[in-house]
């Protein structure tokens, strides 16, 4: 372990014992039929969806920005279809924790290896390019099965504890975990020719970002993307996951962009944005809208969450 890591068994302290509690419960469900254990998955989150109004605002705010060709109704439904997939996705990042890789090879299809692996022969570090899905923990997994190794990037917890959780459920799929301020360790993995897994697309304050249209809305983008794919002289490779509605997942890799990075950090994010965007309208009820999209802009915006009494 690094100096500033301490092992899961410890957190023994009676705090922790309802998370570990919650542990216990979720690897049960895991050994569940597939069918069985996303249907528990469903159940949380219609419960989450019933009791949590402050949070179903916030999603139904981002869904009626996104989607403002939609009925009151079908963004209501939309919603609660985002609820239902939150769920699940506590359930698949039990399995990308657990579940053996024949079982995730049963249930997954991949597409567009070979554009991953097209950069690597060019003896480049990949920037494997995704966004926050509800099936991005299950996702690392099945990528890992169909790739040289490579690192995944990470975002700490308040909780040291459920930060730890984290970072050990990835490291079954990634080589190693870093954390995404540390810019420095992503540059030597992709100089060594590692592929880095990075997805950029929560701005959490203005350092380092622009304003940028999401889904025709200004939103905080970072651009760090540009300078890293500089920095690591790194091919930049999308990579998106989406869940069927039976159950089963598909993987796709997209070609690396060319001329990338360009000489304008904002363009090149726009050309994310783009590919993103594409990808969420095939599976919207997957993307993160329980997260503010769209806080921290600048003064001369107006706060779009400032009211949201009425979507609660």
């Amino acid at each position: 372990m690094a100096g500033d890591r301490k092992p899961l068994t410890s957190y023994w302290a009676p705090r922790f014992w309802p998370t570990w509690a919650g542990m216990g419960l979720l690897r049960l469900v895991c050994m569940l039929p597939h069918p069985a254990a996303l249907a528990v998955g469903r159940a949380i989150g219609r419960l989450a969806h019933r009791v949590s109004g402050s949070r179903r605002a916030v999603v139904r705010r981002n869904i009626e920005l996104c989607f403002p060709e939609l009925s009151v109704a079908e963004r209501n439904s939309l919603a609660a279809a985002h609820f239902r997939a939150l769920g699940m996705s506590v359930i698949e990042m039990g399995l990308g924790r657990w579940a053996s890789d024949d079982h995730l090879a049963a249930i997954t299809e991949i597409n567009g290896v070979e554009h991953l692996q097209a950069a690597i022969d060019k003896g480049q570090g990949v920037i494997l390019l995704s966004a926050h899905f509800t099936t991005l923990e299950i996702s690392g997994r099945v990528l890992a099965l169909n790739s040289p190794p490579f690192d995944a990037v990470f975002r700490k917890n308040r909780s040291d504890f459920i930060t730890e959780l984290q970072r050990s459920g990835r490291e079954r799929a990634a080589e190693d975990t870093i954390e995404k301020r540390d810019i420095k360790k992503m540059v030597r993995s992709l100089r060594s020719g590692r592929p880095v897994w990075y997805a950029p697309d929560q701005s959490y304050n203005r350092k380092g970002s622009e304003v940028l249209e999401f889904f025709g809305v200004p939103s905080m983008h970072t651009t760090a993307t540009s300078t890293l794919a500089r920095l690591g002289k790194a091919a930049t490779v999308p990579f998106f996951p989406r869940r069927n509605t039976d159950g089963t997942y598909v993987l796709t890799l997209l070609p690396a962009f060319e001329d990338f990075p360009s000489n304008d950090p904002a363009a090149d994010t726009r050309r994310y944005i783009e590919v993103l965007e594409k990808h969420v309208r095939t599976c919207p009820e997957q993307y993160f809208w329980i997260h503010r999209k769209f806080k921290d802009l600048p003064a001369e915006h107006p706060d779009l969450y400032a009211d949201l009494d009425s979507l609660r």
